[in-house]
């Protein structure tokens, strides 16, 4: 399975941003995908997942009540809204995907993931 993120960009504290990750070669709704950012210098931390059916989410406690995480299993594609952006949040940003078939699994540690896509730049300006 491939995965793409997209959507970063420049933009104010207090600002919303919608991330976007295109997932494709793969059963898309047999995927549990989470989100996780690096910022310079930092290790790579998780911040949301959501089951393949869509109906479980968990997210960072840094980021829990300002980020949601859903998915549209028509379009392959899971979202990470980010509203009331600090500049702590900036970092880059990657989805993550593994194959958990049937069962309703929420992962959030990197090694239990097995597929990346390439980051995507978000940057918050105090």
């Amino acid at each position: 399975v491939q995965l793409q993120a997209f959507g970063g960009g420049l933009v104010q504290a207090g600002d919303s941003l919608r991330l976007s990750c295109a997932v494709s070669g793969g059963t898309f709704g047999g995927y549990v995908i989470g989100w996780f950012r690096q910022a310079p210098g930092k290790e790579r931390e998780f911040v949301g997942a959501i089951s393949r059916s869509g109906a479980n989410t968990r997210y960072a406690d840094s980021v829990k009540g300002r980020f949601t995480i859903s998915r549209d299993n028509a379009k392959n594609t899971v979202y990470l809204q980010m509203n009331s952006l600090k500049p702590e949040d900036t970092a880059v940003y990657y989805c993550a995907g593994v194959r958990v078939g049937n069962h309703d699994y929420l992962f959030s540690r990197e090694y239990e993931y097995n597929s990346w896509g390439q980051g995507t730049q978000v940057t918050v300006s105090s």
